[in-house]
């Protein structure tokens, strides 16, 4: 029986040319993306199974514009098997709720007979590390968070080192299930036959009619995050110099800090 996984993957903005639109999202279109990093470790387990379990299907996932197609390339160059693009302009704006319901949907419609579901532990441009366990609750999944090694698998469970700011725990867990990856210095380098496979592989795009979503639940519609404001932090080095240790130029030090925050 072959063994399926899905790994998650999101394109990333340079973070050095980040636009917003008016509803205070990133404007995508027309940035250089690359996978975010914590995904290129999800990937990394991906391969590291396909060695173990021979028979290993591994399905790179990503939601976004045309030019996602790129970094799913790059995802079958690496060794994943079938690249799914989901497109469509009713799934722009969303947030971490709407995507992970729109990816479940998807993955519940489309590859329902999945033994695991990879996903970096965050991505770089937003970092809230929300939308790992909100799939897994929509797609009813056990899940560990803050992976870093698996140490054993079967066709029906494995064992992965989970790791924290405090500790470290080796847990097992039985199939199917979500595994979020804290890994994001993980690098894998094409070689030229995979460049060469993924170039003749299709990518498959999916449109909200291609699945059973609710169009009320995806996309800016679907999402109940609301951005205040939207800027890039500038880091200032102005500083303030007081000569004195008194309390009047303790509150001129509190009097310039609170004024440095609201300069932010």
């Amino acid at each position: 029986m072959t063994f399926s996984i899905v790994v998650c993957i999101k394109q990333v903005p340079d973070t050095n040319d980040i636009r917003w639109t008016e509803n205070n999202t990133i404007q995508r279109d027309g940035l250089d993306s690359i996978i975010n990093p914590y995904d290129i470790g999800a990937i990394q387990f991906a391969l590291d199974i396909k060695k173990i379990l021979k028979d290993t299907k591994i399905f790179a996932v990503t939601m976004g514009p045309e030019q996602a197609k790129d970094i799913l390339k790059e995802a079958l160059a690496m060794g994943c098997d079938f690249g799914c693009l989901l497109s469509d302009k009713k799934f722009s704006g969303a947030d971490t709720l709407a995507t992970a319901y729109t990816l479940s949907q998807f993955i519940k419609t489309k590859i329902p007979d999945f033994k695991l579901v990879i996903c970096g532990q965050q991505a770089v441009d937003g970092d809230t590390a929300q939308t790992p366990s909100s799939m897994a609750e929509k797609l009813d999944l056990p899940q560990i968070t803050n992976v870093v090694a698996l140490k054993t698998i079967t066709d029906n469970s494995s064992v992965w080192i989970r790791e924290t700011d405090r500790l470290k725990q080796e847990i097992e867990i039985t199939h199917p299930a979500l595994i979020a990856s804290s890994n994001p210095d993980v690098e894998i380098i094409p070689d030229i036959a995979g460049y060469i496979s993924a170039q003749n592989k299709d990518i498959k795009v999916y449109d909200s009619a291609s699945f059973d979503c609710d169009v009320e639940r995806i996309g800016l519609k679907g999402s109940p995050t609301q951005v205040k404001r939207a800027f890039r932090y500038l880091i200032s080095r102005d500083s303030k110099l007081i000569d004195k240790s008194t309390p009047e130029s303790a509150a001129d030090l509190i009097k310039h800090e609170i004024e440095q925050i609201r300069n932010i």
